[in-house]
């Protein structure tokens, strides 16, 4: 039976699934307090700005955490990395949701991302080992549990977040706690390399033409990701609930375009091309974006917000896969190099966009995503000598024992 027939992705080790689960609510944490940005803000008597610093701190602490995350694994095990990382969310989340201000809220939420990267940058390699069928299928059952858990966020922040703004970050903490039993008691330890991960060696890596061109093309797709997922919450003006639909249809996209679309486009015209056309589809609908709110048009955001959905999951997935093709680096190296540069487009972002919006107007941060956009397809463009490995590699890949990036 063919490995990426349904039945035998869904045959695995309950260990597999009880992996799956906790990356579900792992992606969760991403999109969370999209819905619920407004009620924080009311609830802490703190402007956009100051709230958009949840995301800053997260993916700023994610980002420099992703240089270690090998370092530790290749040391305690996978096991072990995961374990710790669950065990950092569980606290951070629950203390999140017992902050008294701004400053507690963003200090939290860096702790909770570096319990995320820890597990993040470890789940697949570990769902890899243990899932029957091959790495194709666990591939696959990984991009599954992402695209998941990013169009769930959205919807238990919502649902969680109309109650009481506290709630979402009191939930995502018993799932986690739920995710770190199943864990410990169903995974088996995993073993660890034979040659432990040196501190150094993602930065090394980055001295790669082809790994550094992806990596700074990506940061600038993060930065135009992120304006659209932590500013647009303040310009649609509708409760949580609302909030929620919105970025659950954007993240229903994403995880279609990502498992379904993106294999299949780069398959037939190759990954460069598919990172331009998504990038320029993408700058597009930020224009769209800005120029509905400039004309009043809350449908017209929310169209332009859900399709976008679409170049993101394509970004995700092929972003991913070539880093970890385009250079001879061991792909877990590859990976936390690519990470670090890319999550910090994702920790500017949410600051910029909405101290922007706030002191010059609502469209001009869309301006800059779409900017930053082109930008990348500059760099992609002005360096398309560092990729020709990339090209020569053939259109059917597939990312073995890595992380794909969000």
């Amino acid at each position: 039976m063919s490995a990426r027939s349904p039945e035998g992705i869904l045959r695995q080790p309950m260990s597999v699934w009880a992996t799956a689960f906790a990356a579900v609510v792992a992606f969760m944490g991403i999109g969370l307090v999209d819905p619920i940005l407004p009620s924080i803000a009311r609830g802490l008597d703190a402007g956009p700005s100051q709230v958009s610093l949840l995301f800053t701190s997260y993916f700023l602490v994610t980002a420099v955490a992703m240089l270690v995350t090998g370092w530790v694994s290749s040391r305690i095990g996978g096991k072990r990395t995961l374990l710790l990382g669950l065990a950092l969310v569980v606290v951070f989340a629950a203390l999140a949701g017992t902050s008294g201000g701004v400053g507690e809220l963003v200090g939290f939420r860096a702790g909770w991302g570096l319990g995320n990267a820890l597990f993040v940058a470890t789940a697949l390699a570990v769902i890899v080992g243990a899932a029957s069928g091959g790495a194709e299928s666990a591939i696959i059952l990984y991009e599954a549990a992402l695209g998941l858990g990013i169009s769930l966020g959205p919807l238990v922040g919502a649902a969680l977040g109309d109650w009481n703004w506290r709630a979402p970050f009191f939930g995502t903490a018993a799932l986690m706690a739920a995710g770190f039993v199943l864990i410990a008691t169903m995974l088996r330890p995993t073993p660890r390399p034979a040659v432990p991960t040196r501190l150094g060696d993602p930065i090394r890596a980055l001295a790669h033409g082809g790994l550094s061109t992806t990596a700074f093309t990506a940061f600038f797709y993060n930065f135009a990701f992120f304006t659209i997922l932590a500013f647009t919450p303040f310009i649609l003006d509708m409760t949580p609930y609302g909030i929620g639909a919105v970025f659950f249809g954007w993240g229903a996209l994403v995880a279609l375009a990502s498992v379904f679309g993106a294999p299949a486009l780069r398959r037939r015209i190759g990954p460069a091309r598919v990172l331009h056309l998504s990038l320029g589809l993408l700058a597009v609908l930020q224009v769209a974006i800005a120029l509905s709110g400039l004309a009043g048009l809350r449908p017209g955001i929310v169209v332009a917000v859900v399709l976008a959905g679409v170049p993101i999951g394509l970004n995700n997935t092929v972003f991913t896969e070539a880093a970890m093709e385009v250079s001879d680096a061991p792909r877990p190296v590859a990976s936390a190099g690519y990470n670090f540069v890319r999550w910090m487009g994702g920790a500017l972002a949410p600051y910029v966009a909405t101290k922007l919006g706030e002191d010059v107007g609502p469209a001009v941060p869309y301006c800059l995503g779409a900017f930053c956009c082109l930008a990348g397809m500059a760099v992609l463009h002005l360096r398309r000598h560092h990729l020709g490995r990339l090209e020569r590699a053939g259109g059917d890949r597939a990312v073995r024992g890595v992380p794909v990036g969000v």
